[in-house]
């Protein structure tokens, strides 16, 4: 569905784009467009008055959530869509001429929805391990029990002070292996001090007793100040928690989530899985890892971004290695060897795409947004563009985040984006790779630029220059 069949609003922000009416008509064949000022304040009631509309495009985007309560408040069953003309393209040096860009942004956000695809679920009860020194560890704990169903995992002992009340499991030990994402993380670790923790009874009978001070409040022996004397397994007693002779014991238990307060994180890659938060040493770090944690509690839905056909997977056969360029590229480790083919976890796959642009057999393809619907907004925005006067296209590609931020800083407190230049965000900039840009040359873009703002890890970085 066009632009022409859609209601369209548009705004000059208080007379700082300019906007021209007739130009944008003719270039979008629609019928007189009416050019506000204040639509979002004192010409609101303009706004209204269209929610009877079954399908509204608003050309602005910081006013989206103004707008929809607006409609939601009316009892609306308009289908809004909200663009940004202003940064992306009014505010600019050149915003005179930016009329071409303006018609292809406005016509793109006519567009229908890409098909929706299956989805990746994730369902998290709440229960979250704490791994760390046993001071932090203790303390943060304390604080997420109030609302999540914590244990603790601690990996030194640092005078922290186990609490008063056995509310929730403590255990120490030094990490073996943590895997996982989000509602399924399997950790296993060897329980290696003389103390066990489910056993001992907390009575400070071995605190009292040891004549190095050895022990602390956190019930673990620092066995680099003990000269084994041994007056602790005395004082334990038949509760028979401290046996300097046991073996390491190894453990292993499952969690919805895990917050790891290690100098280094345990899972070591770049991108890191949902669920998994490791904020370092840093308070404000922790603060806000657990903050979001704390809302990783029910049930959740993410596309599956990729569609895998082993048939023509060049990773092996035969047992003779192959091609490896995904498994190198991926950022999460969501892909790993399968025998003579790949396997990629839909949990762990973050969906970059990166997988997907070197794969050279197309064994791997990136589903969400799919190729022919890229293909299709590039086709719209360049032929709209094209139409309307504009000549010497470039296409700007960036992501929904740092790139985001770049481009809109770049209207805000700078000159804007040159007339020519049209931007197209991406949920990840290696989604994108040589068969969408040579297919944007072929629909008549002059130049294709893609913008890595330093969000994502070099790897995709370097695979794109390779393939430029």
């Amino acid at each position: 569905m066009s632009i022409q069949n859609k209601t369209l609003k548009l705004c000059n922000c208080n007379k700082t784009m300019p906007l021209d009416a007739r130009q944008l008509a003719a270039a979008l064949n629609t019928g007189a467009l009416t050019i506000h000022t204040e639509l979002c304040r004192k010409e609101s009631a303009a706004f209204s008055a269209v929610l009877g509309d079954p399908d509204v495009v608003v050309a602005c985007t910081q006013e989206a959530p103004l707008f929809s309560e607006l409609a939601e408040g009316a009892q609306s069953h308009a289908k809004m869509k909200f663009v940004n003309i202003r940064e992306l393209a009014g505010w600019s040096a050149e915003g005179a001429r930016a009329t071409p860009k303006i018609a292809a942004l406005l016509e793109a956000a006519a567009l229908p929805d890409p098909e929706p695809l299956h989805a990746v679920s994730y369902k998290s009860a709440g229960d979250v391990l704490v791994i760390g020194p046993s001071d932090v560890a203790l303390d943060w704990a304390e604080r997420l029990s109030e609302t999540l169903n914590a244990s603790v995992l601690m990996t030194s002992a640092n005078r922290g002070e186990l609490p008063a009340q056995r509310r929730y499991p403590v255990w120490s030990g030094k990490v073996t292996s943590l895997s996982g994402y989000l509602g399924a993380f399997e950790v296993e670790w060897l329980q290696e001090n003389p103390i066990d923790l489910d056993l001992c009874t907390r009575c400070n009978g071995c605190i009292a007793v040891c004549p190095e001070d050895a022990i602390d409040f956190s019930y673990q022996i620092d066995l680099s100040k003990c000269k084994g004397h041994r007056k602790c397994v005395t004082a334990c007693g038949s509760v028979g928690a401290i046996d300097f002779s046991r073996a390491a014991a190894a453990r292993k238990e499952r969690f919805d989530l895990v917050l790891d307060l290690g100098r280094t994180p345990l899972i070591g890659v770049p991108d890191l899985p949902q669920g998994y938060a490791a904020p370092g040493d840093d308070p404000l770090a922790q603060a806000l890892a657990v903050q979001k944690l704390a809302a990783m509690v029910g049930e959740f839905e993410k596309p599956r971004f990729f569609a895998y056909n082993e048939r023509i997977c060049a990773h092996s056969r035969s047992a003779k290695q192959g091609c490896d360029k995904c498994l190198d590229v991926c950022s999460t480790g969501a892909i790993s060897p399968d025998g003579d083919r790949i396997r990629v976890e839909p949990h762990l796959c973050a969906g970059c795409g990166g997988c997907a642009t070197v794969c050279p057999s197309g064994a791997l393809t990136h589903a969400y947004p799919r190729v022919p619907d890229v293909g299709l907004r590039l086709k719209t925005l360049l032929s709209t563009y094209r139409d309307a006067g504009g000549k010497d296209a470039c296409l700007l590609i960036h992501n929904a985040e740092d790139g985001h931020a770049l481009v809109q800083s770049l209207g805000r407190r700078g000159k804007g984006l040159p007339a020519r230049v049209i931007p197209i965000e991406v949920f990840h900039v290696a989604s994108i790779g040589m068969d969408v840009w040579l297919g944007a040359i072929a629909y008549g873009a002059s130049q294709v630029v893609v913008v890595s703002a330093g969000k994502e890890p070099e790897g995709y970085a370097e695979a794109i220059r390779v393939q430029m």
